[in-house]
């Protein structure tokens, strides 16, 4: 019978691997709180619909990556590709929006995308969301910078490059625009990629973001965007930087930066890390104000982040694991039991550590007793059940072995 695999572009993450997302999760709740932030859980389906409207139908998101099936009634649902519109609806939904309100949400969990599997990108991906509905203000955009960076220097990544651009509104915007299909026209189209000739038509400012390097060389001379901002989001751009700059943060101011998705406007912002020796891209996010009211919902104001946690895993040194306070050895099969319940006794006052389930040779178990690390290795044979004792050997001092009555050991932690 043939063994049944994994889904390619899924990956099982063991207690290695596994301990670094904890560990992100974990700061990462500890950072957000301290900045008011609030844990928002949503669920990993939704309808199709909701990211066609959010993300746009001509993004590649939409027209080639989404994980999108019929279900029993013929309604099209879609696994997140993203968490944004996801939290986005669920704040409709709730209707506890009122006008001046300021809402601050985390979130964690799986996304999905049909892409080509590599290293740091799978089809099944991780993500940490920050978003902060209700304020237009620049320093609301300041503010994620500073926690987003905040994070990643609480887990270890301190050589980072931090990114920043305005995007305009929606009154700027479409002047730029179409200065860019101007410049496109300037040049044969037929050198562009394919993608990059419908993204001419569909969203132009999606062809400086191409990584295709003779699309990259053609866009050199293309118009900034900063060059054609309103006043208002020259002011916004300018608080924004002004907050970084008085807080001592270090960015590169990056005109071609873009976001993939349609619904941002103003601030946009990437943050990537030299920590393994490589740039690597591990969150980036912005202003969204308008996708709230574009899904139903009233005029209010949002921006956020995301951060790839599978790009995080592997620029995080491997976590050295909690050390086990005891290793409980059992060579004689009659005390399995005894020595189970002595383990539970244990484990009650605080203690974490592992028991062996049947008897074996000493040897054996003090290699493995060794190997997990433990500070203390106690031992139960036939004399310590028969005598209700536990014998205790030092793994890390230089203390003699000494063998002590089970309810000594336990009034002594």
């Amino acid at each position: 019978m043939a063994k049944i695999q994994k889904i390619k572009g899924f990956v099982d993450l063991f207690p290695e691997e596994a301990a670094k997302f904890t560990f992100m999760e974990k700061s990462a709740r500890e950072t957000f709180e301290r900045y008011g932030f609030g844990e928002l859980r949503t669920p990993v389906l939704e309808k199709t619909e909701l990211f066609q409207k959010s993300i746009g139908e001509d993004t590649d998101v939409v027209g080639k990556e989404m994980f999108t099936f019929p279900d029993r009634k013929d309604r099209s649902l879609t696994m997140r590709p993203e968490a944004t519109a996801g939290v986005v609806r669920a704040f409709i939904e709730s209707k506890t929006h009122q006008p001046g309100k300021i809402s601050k949400y985390f979130t964690f969990g799986p996304m999905f995308r049909y892409e080509r599997p590599q290293k740091g990108r799978q089809r099944q991906f991780h993500q940490i969301n920050a978003e902060i509905f209700g304020a237009p203000e620049a320093q609301a955009d300041a503010e994620l910078i500073l926690m987003l960076k905040t994070f990643l220097n609480t887990i270890g990544l301190t050589k980072l490059t931090i990114e920043l651009n305005s995007l305009g509104c929606h009154e700027c915007r479409p002047t730029y625009k179409q200065a860019l299909v101007d410049y496109y026209k300037s040049k044969d189209k037929e050198n562009f990629c394919e993608d990059c000739r419908r993204r001419m038509e569909t969203n132009p400012l999606r062809v400086l973001d191409c990584k295709v390097p003779a699309c990259k060389e053609l866009v050199v001379d293309a118009p900034v965007i900063t060059d054609h901002l309103c006043d208002d989001c020259e002011v916004h751009f300018a608080d924004v930087k002004s907050i970084l700059d008085g807080a001592g943060l270090g960015y590169e101011l990056n005109p071609r930066l873009v976001r993939g998705l349609d619904y941002y406007v103003r601030t946009c912002f990437e943050v990537a890390s030299y920590d393994i020796g490589s740039q690597t891209a591990v969150a980036g996010g912005g202003r969204y104000d308008g996708l709230i009211k574009n899904l139903g919902g009233g005029d209010c104001a949002a921006t956020g982040f995301a951060i790839g946690m599978e790009r995080l895993a592997m620029l995080l040194d491997k976590l050295e694991a909690d050390t086990p306070d005891f290793y409980l050895a059992v060579v004689d099969g009659a005390a399995s039991n005894q020595a189970m319940l002595f383990a539970q006794q244990l484990r009650d006052k605080g203690l974490k550590g592992d028991v062996t389930y049947g008897g074996g040779s000493m040897k054996s178990r003090m290699r493995a007793a060794n190997k997990s690390g433990a500070k203390v290795c106690l031992i139960m044979g036939g004399d310590e059940l028969a005598n209700q004792t536990v014998t205790v050997k030092d793994m890390v001092g230089d203390e003699e072995q000494k063998t002590i009555s089970q309810a000594d050991y336990l009034a002594g932690i």
